[in-house]
């Protein structure tokens, strides 16, 4: 996995793998929405450059983070899924996103999933990684009703729209 370590910590390990400004934003694009090709992937608000998002993506890959497929949908297309190692991060996000709530100034739009996730807690973050199982492994089937990412997304539109913004992350 990884080739050279500092230490066996696993704070260290774990920022060695996530130290750089794009692979959780990736990873969160991924899980929250639902983007799976290089060209949605480009597209983050935050504008990361094709060349970082190629390196990172292989890296990601390299790291056991991630997949990557032939689309059977599309000769010229690959298909980045999530693995297992990746699906547990939802925790983690739900975390970092309470963490940036209290003390960060966040947008009301950006951080309303935030917020969801928080108060949705630990039943919430295993329907969502339930239903990223189904979605990238194949494993089981999403529960019934409206998907955790589809709540989220609503959420995010409502008030982007009560805000005057556009909704299309």
């Amino acid at each position: 996995m990884l080739e050279t370590r500092r230490s066996g910590c696993p704070i260290n390990l774990s920022l060695e793998v996530f130290g750089d400004k794009w692979s959780l934003l990736i990873l969160r694009d991924m899980v929250f929405g639902g983007k799976r090709h290089f060209r949605e992937l480009l597209r983050s608000e935050e504008g990361i450059a094709s060349n970082i998002l190629a390196d990172r993506l292989k890296h990601l890959v390299e790291l056991g983070m991630l997949t990557k497929t032939d689309d059977p949908t599309h000769k010229q297309k690959a298909l980045y899924s999530l693995t297992e190692m990746s699906i547990e991060l939802v925790p983690v996000f739900a975390q970092l996103g309470a963490w940036g709530r209290k003390w960060l100034p966040v947008t009301e739009n950006l951080s309303i999933r935030a917020e969801l996730l928080e108060k949705g807690g630990p039943a919430l973050w295993e329907r969502f990684m339930k239903e990223l199982r189904a979605e990238h492994l194949g494993k089981g089937r999403p529960g019934p009703g409206p998907s955790v990412r589809a709540e989220l997304q609503a959420a995010y539109e409502r008030v982007a729209a009560r805000n005057g913004r556009r909704a299309s992350q």
